[in-house]
């Protein structure tokens, strides 16, 4: 700054003309893997610090996004595998610091299919496990691209008002996944169709991702948007201000009972009792046909400070205790359709979600 002639109130002001007099710069070297913003697209130099990536890091949600996740096991693989060449470790060690990756989020499905997916390369070397690692994040891609169409045709398909008022609970874009996204796919087709007339983001307490994350991805693609506090969804479905409701998924039970965002079943409920419809959007990783319902899924719970503070500020009285469960299971029955890049299945007592899953046939 001390380049400047003019006081700094002079040279910046924002898009309203109002002066800039602080300016905060933050730079991390933890990435969301491949997403667009700063993601290397040619090689891996960053893959080799041993504090990328790490069980801590994807705990701590530095890395989050049941997509993303997905690429995470794959790379964290190659990770570990480069940390052992390091130090040394036997084969013991290594396998199990590749189980601590895989079981690090257990709610979330996508993060020990990227682990498996890639287990069998490990003894081709790490380039093996890089190649299958970036084959799992382009195919991620690919299939939010195809699930958001299939998604947007369905809603339009079965929704009368034009434009939609859509609502939205937690982050489900480019952030979450390695690159578009699933809910925020749709949403993004939708728009693209000129069909979206404005999106309610939930807050998404208690880390925010609704109004940190899913705000500054509208604003970036320009689709008029609100955020809301989680409490404030349910009022906002029975006052008849959406017309449909999208949310992401973090582990898909075969009978499609759904696991996602603590605050995604308050929503589903409300969407049910106001008659709209309540549409789930995954890829097919996150299936998870081993697990017959709901009643299987276990629910992350995380620190309680998570709750009673923001920000690292302290909200709550000293000696509080936070009761934070990560994610919510939505039953089936209150869920209108499941969108992934092979179909769209709604969901009934008679029948399972394996259309998700396995290719249509042509």
């Amino acid at each position: 700054m001390s380049a400047l002639t003019t006081p700094l109130h002079e040279t910046l002001v924002d898009k309203l003309d109002r002066p800039m007099r602080a300016l905060r710069i933050s730079l991390t070297d933890r990435c969301n893997l491949r997403c667009r913003y700063c993601m290397p697209e040619d090689h891996y130099d960053w893959l080799p610090k041993s504090e990328h990536l790490s069980q801590d890091a994807i705990i701590r949600l530095v890395v989050r996004g049941a997509p993303a996740l997905g690429a995470v096991g794959g790379y964290g693989v190659a990770v570990a595998m480069l940390q052992g060449e390091r130090e040394n470790w036997d084969a013991a060690r290594l396998e199990s610091e590749i189980t601590r990756i895989r079981d690090a989020r257990p709610t979330a499905v996508n993060l020990a299919w990227g682990v498996d997916r890639v287990r069998p390369m490990v003894a081709g070397g790490v380039d093996a496990v890089l190649a299958e690692a970036d084959r799992i994040a382009e195919e991620d891609e690919a299939a939010n691209r195809e699930l958001s169409r299939r998604g947007a045709d369905w809603i339009l398909t079965n929704t009368t008002t034009r434009p939609l008022r859509i609502l939205t609970h937690c982050n489900t874009g480019s952030l979450a996944t390695t690159a578009w996204g699933t809910a925020l796919g749709i949403i993004r087709e939708l728009h693209l169709r000129g069909d979206v007339e404005q999106v309610y983001a939930d807050e998404t307490r208690p880390l925010l991702q609704g109004s940190r994350l899913t705000s500054w991805e509208l604003t970036q693609d320009q689709i008029p948007h609100v955020i809301q506090s989680d409490g404030a969804a349910a009022s906002t479905i029975l006052r008849s201000l959406v017309d449909v409701a999208i949310i992401g998924a973090d582990r898909i039970a075969r009978n499609g009972d759904t696991a996602n965002k603590i605050g995604s079943v308050s929503v589903a409920l409300a969407c049910h009792a106001a008659g709209i419809p309540f549409v789930v959007a995954a890829p097919s990783s996150t299936v998870d046909l081993s697990t017959a319902s709901g009643d299987e899924i276990e629910i992350e719970l995380r620190d309680g400070s998570e709750v009673t503070s923001i920000g690292g500020f302290q909200v709550a009285p000293a000696g509080a205790q936070g009761f934070n469960p990560a994610f919510d299971v939505t039953p089936a029955r209150f869920i209108s359709a499941i969108v992934t890049e092979h179909a769209v299945v709604q969901p009934s007592a008679e029948s399972t979600v394996d259309a998700l899953v396995h290719q249509e046939a042509q």
